[in-house]
């Protein structure tokens, strides 16, 4: 190897006591809230829920970490509970900020002050993912299975809030797309390439497997912009290349789309070249392209503390529950 490379060991890792944290399990909301966001595809989208899990086709969720934020942990976990997500995919921000809510009730820094700093991301709590990650390759687990079972089995004193501790006592599995260099427990001496690349394809299999049932199925799409739309793409060419050997389409099934980006009524029409908004990744992808042959796709325009509480009210209210 020609090049000079980073000698991690020269860091200097501080404990999360050390850091100001922009955001506490203050933000959870209340399951019984009063309604605060009102459109009219989500009680459609409620329906179709429901009308999946009783035909037993996947139900599918993906989602930035910005979802995690809105504090909207309860209703996914209950979403899990009801049998109305059999899938939550995530970035890798997704688990960081599970696990540190989850270990001290806080999360999120300030990047501007910490990257001035040098500090950002180098916490050592936060950096115990690495370990984490590398135990459950060590047992042929995925990205996701690996920290909800240190989180569910560890010393996580807020681990209730937990969506990765939650779905890993319900057998649920929570799928971990990352990219090497984006999330800061990358930039800790104890990440491991190897361990990171191996956990998160892992993954990426047994999202690919899962869509093998999206037929009949849905698709949630929450906020993640490239993420969600392209890992949702190779995965349903994968499924539909198995099941067209065998004769069977994956065609009829619902997606939804939930962002700030506003988009034309006439969302199912892909936009043209000349649109910027054509190079908006959910509005081509799921919104158009994967349902041309028989699906139907919905785009809610909203914040994640108002649209997810939204879904799992009309899903809750057409399971009759």
């Amino acid at each position: 190897m020609p090049y000079p490379q980073f000698d991690r060991s020269k860091l200097l890792i501080k404990p999360l006591a050390d850091r100001q944290h922009d955001l506490t399990l203050d933000i959870l909301q209340p399951l019984d809230g009063p309604p605060t966001f009102d459109h009219p595809s989500i009680p459609a989208i409620g329906r179709r829920l429901v009308e999946a899990r009783d035909r037993g086709a996947a139900r599918v969720l993906m989602m930035g970490a910005h979802v995690l934020r809105a504090g909207t942990q309860r209703h996914l976990i209950d979403l899990m509970e009801r049998g109305l997500v059999t899938l939550i995919a995530m970035n890798g921000a997704g688990p960081i900020h599970d696990w540190e809510f989850a270990r001290i009730g806080a999360s999120t820094e300030s990047v501007a002050r910490y990257v001035s700093s040098g500090e950002f991301g180098l916490w050592r709590e936060t950096g115990e993912i690495n370990d984490a990650l590398t135990k459950g390759v060590r047992d042929g687990m995925g990205y996701g299975e690996a920290v909800g079972r240190a989180v569910a089995d560890g010393l996580f004193p807020y681990k209730h809030a937990s969506v990765l501790a939650a779905a890993y006592r319900l057998r649920v599995p929570v799928t971990v797309h990352i990219g090497i260099g984006y999330d800061i427990i990358h930039e800790h001496p104890n990440a491991d390439g190897g361990v990171l690349g191996r956990a998160s394809y892992t993954d990426f299999l047994v999202f690919a497997e899962h869509i093998k049932k999206l037929e009949g199925g849905v698709m949630l799409n929450f906020g993640t912009a490239v993420m969600g739309p392209e890992v949702y793409l190779k995965a349903l060419a994968m499924a539909r290349n198995v099941t067209h050997q065998k004769g069977e389409r994956i065609a009829r099934f619902t997606t939804a789309a939930f962002d700030l980006v506003p988009l034309d009524d006439d969302y199912r029409r892909q936009a043209p070249k000349t649109d910027p908004r054509y190079y908006f990744r959910p509005w081509k992808t799921i919104l158009v392209r994967t349902v041309a042959d028989g699906g139907e796709s919905f785009y809610v325009q909203g914040d994640h503390k108002d649209t997810v509480p939204a879904v799992w009210r009309a899903a809750v209210r057409a399971a009759g529950g």
